[in-house]
């Protein structure tokens, strides 16, 4: 059973305010969890082969001669001739750079899909055995947060900045491992990092100020895979491949 079709948003709101038996409650949820199951199944059996990998992160909306497609396509490549694997959210923008990166430098490229009514389709330089597909967000960041060694986040939206904050968050709380978060962009992330650094930290004091220590900025590809070497030869490991 994959996620609700709706024409609009009026349909969703009033099939979600509309009353139902719990007869149709019950059958409905039952058989969410186990299209949410299935996913996780095969998410693990997928993923628990491929090796150390990093997350690249970013918008789908970048198009190929933007500059930042251009410098995610070369880390990624980078990334790849290093030992490193890749796993992107599978779709155009960032995420298509960072596959065809990893593609031509010989490395693992993963693509971890999601059906959006928008600019979501996969792209053509995903491994083959590694294009999984999802209909449930939580799965599939799931997916990105156990499996990765590493998060690479080059500008993009709301969803950029959801995975972003989530790898900050379950690292904050000691849910998975101090892996390192390189933002890419100087230009583009300094207006939120002075955010959360006069807003957060020194106004609300809603952050702890060593929280910021999780974050490199960085605008190389040359300064990603130092800061990724540096983060393995810290803890004595080295990509496998």
């Amino acid at each position: 059973m994959a996620l609700e079709k709706y024409e609009n948003d009026d349909d969703k709101i009033q099939e979600k305010l509309k009353q139902k038996t719990w007869n149709e409650i019950r059958t409905n949820d039952s058989w969410a969890i186990f299209k949410i199951m299935s996913e996780f199944v095969n998410g693990y059996e997928s993923m628990a082969r491929i090796g150390p990998c990093v997350s690249i992160f970013g918008s789908a909306r970048t198009k190929p001669d933007d500059k930042y497609y251009l410098l995610a396509e070369k880390i990624a490549y980078k990334i790849s001739k290093a030992g490193y694997g890749v796993i992107t959210g599978g779709g155009p923008g960032i995420m298509e750079a960072g596959n065809k990166g990893a593609h031509n430098g010989g490395g693992t490229s993963v693509g971890l899909n999601i059906e959006l009514p928008f600019e979501q389709h996969f792209n053509p330089y995903i491994d083959k055995d590694k294009n999984l597909n999802f209909d449930y967000f939580f799965v599939r960041k799931v997916m990105f947060v156990k499996y990765s060694q590493g998060f690479v986040v080059m500008p993009g939206g709301f969803g950029t900045l959801d995975e972003l904050f989530e790898a900050i968050t379950l690292i904050q709380t000691k849910k998975i491992g101090k892996f390192p978060i390189i933002l890419v962009g100087t230009q583009f992330w300094s207006g939120l990092i002075e955010w959360v650094k006069n807003v957060l930290i020194d106004q609300e004091k809603t952050v702890s100020p060593d929280d910021m220590n999780l974050i490199k900025i960085v605008d190389t590809e040359d300064e990603v895979v130092e800061a990724l070497d540096n983060f393995y030869k810290k803890y004595n490991l080295s990509p496998n491949f």
